[in-house]
């Protein structure tokens, strides 16, 4: 029984995992299919400037929030129930987005597939901790890489061919609307796949830990977010203040409600880990390149005139780069092993340097030339295909796997905060330096700073990496000898 039960476990443990990807895949695409809409929604619906941004920023802030309770959800309650309930619901929220009426019902429709997508993205990263074996986890955790980093590349692509090709006559609205199919089609054939993990530990929701980590999450995102396009305005100030008075209430409510037996949201002895707080600085660092798809978008189209369509397809190589690091990663790391994480945030800080030295020595309002501009675009999109999934598996790895949906889901946040301090930080540089200076020269100049600072920060974030493996296998090499020791002394 058990010779024939092997072979039919792992294509169906494979297969739930695919259709668990779809929860990975879904919201990057709409964080940034977005983008290219913009023009067209604000000229069918007459949305402000300020309305505008919401659109973005309502999402994004929501889903940063959502995802640690989404994790949580999943341990408690299944995390394949978790998937599909998020799935449906962001269809329902796509619906209401693609058939909005007004800015505010379009807005309405953003949140709710914040909310939703943050049910639904974690379970995949979870499941790996969950349904495979440790032999098996490096190729899955590279599979996530290359479907989450995907997703982001083809969305700017996507948006515009949607837009251009007008299905339907429906312009903007496909860009939502093209997630039905792909919701249902998940349904029908991932129902009869499922096959329900959860955290056997997890009894209950931590409802006061949830609102102090949403409160605590909202008062950094949501500055990061809207503070720079409202002027920096005094509630963003008095909202950093309190991130660590709320931060500081979260931990201690944490560790009084683990010390009486409960199941808090956030579990203090899981969390300090060793090299878990490094490694999620690193995350932190790792996403320093969020703000690189806007900004390139900006010089494409504002110093360069290229439409919304040929800039998307520009971010093709950078694509394929991430498509193809994540799946080289499971052979390179037999001979590198975690080294891999600093090998592909040194490519990463090569690509980037090496395409500010590109535009700084080509002539102000020419595109550069095409050949290596798409050769510093690939390397710069392998660096992060390499390094995301070994990073991952980093911090993942750090953890048990009944607290696999907790840490996916701080995993997961702490990428959503890297992006939003990308954005506000380095695209505040960006947009500090161009000032009213609108100039292709000015653009290209800010933008040249803007590459130079991300790849600062990505080698920064290698030098961690190193570190951190060092630590961890002097860790190990420690634990080896104790064990032999021990070993020898009982023989003897």
């Amino acid at each position: 029984m058990s010779i024939h039960h092997i072979p039919q476990a792992e294509p169906r443990r494979w297969a739930m995992f695919i259709i668990l990807l779809v929860g990975a895949f879904l919201p990057p695409l709409d964080f940034f299919i977005v983008n290219v809409a913009l023009p067209a929604i604000q000229h069918e619906l007459g949305t402000s400037s300020s309305a505008e941004q919401l659109v973005i920023s309502s999402y994004a802030a929501v889903y940063a929030v959502t995802l640690i309770t989404g994790g949580r959800l999943g341990d408690i309650y299944g995390r394949g129930k978790m998937f599909f309930l998020g799935l449906i619901g962001f269809a329902a929220a796509s619906v209401l987005c693609g058939f909005a009426w007004s800015p505010w019902v379009l807005i309405a429709g953003r949140l709710l597939q914040g909310v939703t997508a943050a049910i639904m993205a974690p379970q995949a990263l979870a499941s790996v901790q969950a349904i495979f074996p440790e032999a098996e986890r490096p190729l899955a955790l590279s599979i996530y890489g290359a479907v989450f980093g995907l997703a982001s590349v083809i969305g700017q692509v996507l948006g515009g061919i949607l837009i251009q090709a007008d299905l339907f006559h429906l312009g903007w609205r496909a860009i939502f609307l093209v997630n039905l199919p792909v919701a249902l089609l998940v349904v029908l054939f991932g129902l009869p796949l499922l096959k329900e993990t959860r955290a056997p530990s997890a009894q209950r929701l931590d409802p006061v830990g949830t609102l102090l980590a949403t409160l605590t999450l909202s008062a950094l995102i949501v500055p990061l977010i809207e503070g720079r396009e409202a002027g920096w305005p005094w509630w963003t100030w008095l909202l950093f203040v309190t991130v660590p008075l709320l931060a500081s209430a979260l931990w201690r409510y944490e560790h009084r409600l683990s010390l009486k037996g409960g199941t808090p949201l956030l579990n203090p002895t899981v969390l300090r880990a060793p090299g878990l707080g490094q490694g999620l600085v690193i995350v932190l660092l790792f996403y320093s390149i969020g703000t690189f798809f806007l900004l390139f978008s900006v010089y494409l189209q504002g110093a360069l005139h290229l439409n919304a369509l040929t800039a998307g397809t520009l971010f093709l190589p950078f694509g394929l780069g991430f498509l193809i690091g994540p799946l080289l990663t499971p052979y390179l790391r037999r001979f590198v092993g975690n080294l891999l994480s600093a090998i592909g945030m040194g490519c990463e800080t090569a690509g980037l340097a090496g395409l500010a030295w590109l535009i700084a020595t080509t002539q102000t309002g020419h595109s550069p030339a095409m050949l290596p501009l798409a050769a510093l675009l690939f390397l710069t999109g392998l660096g992060q295909g390499l390094a995301m999934p070994t990073l991952v598996r980093m911090v993942t790895g750090q953890v048990a796997a009944p607290f696999s949906g907790m840490i996916a889901g701080v995993t997961s946040a702490a990428l959503q905060i890297s992006t939003a301090l990308s954005v506000a930080v380095i695209g505040g540089l960006f947009y500090s330096l161009l000032g009213s200076d609108k100039s292709a020269a000015g653009i290209s100049q800010a933008f040249i700073v803007a590459l130079l600072t991300m790849a600062g920060c990505l080698a920064v974030g290698a030098g961690l990496s190193i570190r951190l493996i060092r630590r961890t296998s002097g860790r190990t090499d420690v634990s080896a000898s104790v064990s032999l020791s021990s070993r020898r002394r009982g023989t003897g």
